[in-house]
């Protein structure tokens, strides 16, 4: 993911996966409670642009 931002659609291509509800809940959901990631509009979840970036310590879980 690196600086990029990327919706959730474009995350579950790159990990291809179909089911947007198990995504969300198995993936998405616990990257963010974790600190991984964050979205671009925290006051506002359902933003319809929308999208998430990695946070500093997604950065360092990713060149581990």
């Amino acid at each position: 993911m690196g600086e990029d931002t990327y919706s959730v659609t474009e995350m579950m291509g790159k990990l291809r996966l179909i089911n947007r509800r198990y995504f969300t809940k198995e993936y998405l959901k616990v990257a963010i409670t974790e600190g991984l990631v964050e979205p671009i509009y925290p006051e506002s979840p359902k933003h319809p642009k929308q999208k998430y970036r990695l946070t500093g310590k997604g950065k360092e879980m990713l060149q581990q």
